[in-house]
């Protein structure tokens, strides 16, 4: 058993070091030489089959162990696990019960401000067959190509068309990372992200916002070792609403000059954020992929996002992808190119974003009144700071609103000790004195006080 093990990770090895010892046992799994149920070697054994140091086998172990690959059980040794349960965050984030009278906890756009399909639906009628008829047509509609062009961000030589934000993101790291790469990510942060990153192994350095993005001196020392990619959303900041000031950008250019560090720019906030796009693409086009989505601005269930990369990182993309879906649905993407340029949806659009601003500026001026502190500018969602994370929830709950759990958003410890709720006050319609007074009496229970309810 021992001289198979090592054959399978010594065939896949291809780096001497801790990153490239974890790569190799990963491969190893994914192309069947290593199972469920494998017994790895003792760490000295390793060590000196592989000619390498007992300290980079044992690194290799814990970033193993740390992704959910192996476990590591004291005497007993080292086991490689079976496939990945289903991501802890993301399914943290969505659990809540059913029957609140105002549900607050999904982050998702109020159905009532989303734009009427029917226009769009109707126009389809006309070319539906030219549309579906082909395996061979490019994979992108030339008429949303130009639309999209015409509002990014930065130059671009050509843009994608994906399943929506996340299989961007997956696209993007499955791509381009390796198991152990360090990366950078906002803390808070959008929980599916956190799942797919640990689900690659990739290890992950929170670092915190402040009112006009990524903060710079935790993001310096995170830079201080060689870093793969950087996460970030530049507009409306889920949880935080906070949006990325081209100063920022600017300065955090500045501290990745001179490195190949990628920059991941996730965008779901198009259409309705009042702030221009600010992107690091401006300045490091050769280092940057953004990710422009369209599910809260006009549906989710269009499944659509657009994307753009360096030439050679599109290019893996575009290879990946011909190994699963191909193309996203051209009929849908009509759809989008249709609501893009229509007049009565781009005010339904304008609407939408007026309403939800407004919605966001009563809550907090409400909260602030009672003494509860919130900050970011935008979207949909407002994170508040509570005392108690689950005795907030809790009392929430007690009276018929429905609230997000902070911990599932955040990569490290809350500062100070305490806890956040994500509010999605984009679905909160009216009762805003009500909601706040409700808000700021949970954000300053205690779970004693809770339990004397």
């Amino acid at each position: 058993m021992t001289d198979r093990v090592l054959t399978a990770i010594e065939g896949h090895l291809d780096q001497s070091t801790a990153k490239g010892l974890a790569h190799a046992v990963s491969a190893a799994i994914r192309d069947g030489a290593l199972s469920a149920g494998d017994r790895l070697p003792p760490i000295r054994t390793v060590a000196t089959q592989l000619a390498l140091s007992p300290t980079t086998v044992s690194s290799a172990w814990g970033l193993l162990s740390r992704a959910g690959t192996v476990s590591t059980d004291g005497r007993r040794g080292t086991t490689v696990l079976g496939p990945l349960a289903p991501a802890g965050r993301y399914q943290q984030a969505l659990e809540h019960q059913d029957g609140f009278a105002l549900d607050l906890s999904t982050g998702v756009p109020d159905p009532d401000l989303l734009p009427s399909l029917a226009p769009a639906l109707a126009s389809l009628t006309a070319t539906a067959t030219a549309t579906t008829g082909s395996y061979l047509d490019d994979p992108v509609l030339p008429g949303l190509a130009d639309v999209l062009l015409d509002d990014w961000p930065y130059a671009v030589a050509e843009l994608a068309v994906v399943d929506g934000a996340m299989d961007a993101l997956d696209l993007v790291v499955r791509t381009a990372l390796r198991f152990g790469d360090r990366v950078v990510v906002e803390d808070p942060c959008f929980p599916p992200l956190v799942d797919l990153l640990e689900s690659m192994g990739a290890q992950l350095v929170g670092v915190p916002l402040d009112a006009e993005g990524l903060a710079l001196e935790p993001l310096a020392a995170a830079l201080s070792e060689p870093v793969a990619a950087v996460f970030l959303q530049p507009r409306a900041q889920n949880p935080t609403g906070v949006t990325m000031t081209a100063r920022r950008a600017r300065a955090i250019t500045g501290l990745l000059h001179g490195t190949a560090t990628l920059v991941v720019e996730d965008d779901s906030a198009a259409g309705l954020s009042p702030a221009p796009a600010v992107s690091l693409g401006r300045w490091r086009p050769e280092h940057t992929a953004y990710v422009r989505s369209f599910s809260k601005s006009h549906g989710p269930d269009l499944r659509l996002a657009a994307l753009s990369a360096p030439p050679e990182l599109m290019r893996s993309v575009s290879a990946r992808r011909q190994l699963g879906q191909g193309w996203s649905s051209r009929l849908l993407q009509q759809v989008l190119l249709s609501l893009l340029t229509d007049a009565g949806t781009r005010a339904s659009i304008d609407a939408a974003r007026e309403t939800y601003a407004a919605r966001r500026s009563v809550l907090v001026t409400a909260l602030a009144a009672r003494g509860v502190e919130v900050g970011g500018t935008e979207g949909l969602n407002v994170w508040v700071p509570v005392h108690d994370e689950t005795a907030a929830v809790v009392r929430l709950a007690s009276q018929g609103i429905g609230v997000a759990h902070g911990a599932p958003f955040r990569v490290g410890h809350a500062p100070g000790g305490g806890g956040h709720i994500r509010l999605t006050v984009g679905l909160a319609r009216d009762g805003f004195d009500e909601l706040a007074d409700a808000v700021a009496a949970a954000a300053r229970t205690t779970s004693r006080s809770a339990r004397a309810r």
